[in-house]
């Protein structure tokens, strides 16, 4: 049974689809180009691309400061991290983070606000609060023209006679930069991608110690939001990250459906299920979602494809850490439910059924006859087999009744087999 999912397309506001819709045209108004310009724009993104990737280790730390590089940026990443992050940020729990009017929050490598953008067009409900918005980034550029674009924004989808209730704060700094408040809702996305590029310690020695930086920001009431590329590096921080927010006496309240050990961390597979010689060097699973393209603007999707970088999938990795509500969670109770039989059943001839949650994290995988996917669930890893005719995507939780006889183990995986 569908419990929830990460990127449900319908929980998104109309008017941020708008938004998103015509993004460019917002983006022209506060920065315009030129028609000269706007034909060399896919030959600017392409470059960008080129440095924020293979060439990464030639680029300027402060390349957010040059007008053609901030144009290319906010016309094609940051749209494209809009998507994503507006997908995302409409379909989590977010009251768990009990965000309350006179709130401070923290946005960590800020750039040109994406994040708070993002979380301003996803949530409605948070637009009728007093919040102060500290937005951290070494571009002061980006801040400055940041704070532009969300007020545009803002102006275009606040309600008749309502104001904007969000003070924005720009900060030019990194992460270490003292912040006179302490944050109800910290915000970092894809602030650890940039941060790695310089890095050669260990990533577990990297996520402790800036999970203690992360913290300083807070009190016992604060949440985390982290979102980073979904690509293996990043997954596997995410996952040590993870580690350090459960041992703060942290929930995760996505995308895990449990706080038990993480079955998609990125390490090497071990165990006796693994072939030693043919299968020694293969890693293991890793954690990421994904959602494909097709509800993107049009215009954004024209745009990669001029700039020869079309996409047909989004991809991320997060985790979001709130609270602890009890003290059985701060435990790492078991999320498997034990469910009794209905009055009319004979107690003595029927057994207690037990669900467990499985989170998907794949995309589909052909089986001979059947399409299955790897699912993140307490028990571990987990190859799901949906009943034929069952939609099922990444991002979904689902609730599955476990049978009474032993799971069986997938071969190449080790995953336990649930269908």
């Amino acid at each position: 049974m569908l419990k929830d999912s990460l990127f449900n397309p319908k929980k998104l506001p109309k008017d941020a689809e708008e938004v998103l819709k015509n993004f460019d045209s917002i983006i022209q108004g506060i920065l315009p180009l030129n028609s000269k310009q706007i034909s060399k724009l896919p030959d600017d993104i392409r470059e960008l691309s080129h440095q924020l990737t293979d060439e990464r280790d030639t680029r300027r730390t402060a390349y957010m400061n040059e007008k053609v590089t901030l144009s290319a940026y906010t016309r094609y990443f940051m749209w494209w991290n809009l998507v994503r992050l507006t997908r995302l940020f409409s379909n989590i729990d977010l009251d768990k983070a009990n965000i309350k009017d006179g709130d401070a929050c923290i946005d960590l490598g800020s750039g040109p606000l994406t994040a708070v953008i993002a979380l301003w067009l996803s949530r409605p409900e948070l637009r009728t609060l007093n919040l102060t918005w500290y937005c951290v980034d070494i571009s002061p550029t980006a801040l400055s023209l940041g704070e532009d674009l969300f007020l545009s924004v803002a102006a275009r989808t606040l309600e008749e006679d309502m104001e904007n209730k969000w003070k924005i704060i720009r900060i030019k700094g990194q992460m270490g930069t003292s912040i006179k408040e302490k944050a109800k809702l910290l915000v970092c996305a894809n602030m650890f991608n940039e941060v790695f590029q310089s890095e050669s310690r260990p990533l577990d020695f990297l996520a402790k110690k800036y999970s203690e930086d992360l913290t300083r920001y807070g009190y016992k009431e604060t949440s985390y939001l982290i979102i980073e590329p979904g690509i293996p590096r990043s997954a596997r921080f995410i996952s040590l990250l993870r580690d350090t927010f459960i041992r703060k006496n942290m929930a995760i309240s996505a995308p895990c459906s449990h706080c038990e050990t993480c079955p998609m961390d990125g390490r090497l597979l071990k165990g006796p299920h693994m072939n030693k010689t043919a299968d020694a060097s293969r890693t293991g699973k890793w954690c990421n979602f994904a959602f494909p393209v097709k509800n993107a603007p049009e215009k954004l999707q024209k745009l990669s494809a001029a700039a020869k970088i079309p996409k047909e999938r989004v991809v991320l990795s997060f985790v979001y850490a709130t609270p602890m509500a009890n003290k059985n969670a701060a435990a790492g109770k078991s999320l498997v439910k034990n469910e009794r039989p209905s009055k009319e059943a004979d107690s003595k001839k029927q057994a207690v059924e037990k669900t467990t949650l499985l989170r998907i994290a794949s995309d589909p995988i052909r089986l001979k006859d059947k399409i299955g996917f790897y699912a993140c669930s307490e028990l571990g890893l987990v190859l799901y087999i949906p009943k034929k005719g069952q939609l099922t995507f990444s991002g979904d939780l689902v609730e599955v009744v476990l049978p009474k006889k032993e799971l069986r183990k997938d071969f190449k995986s080790g995953a336990l087999i649930v269908e």
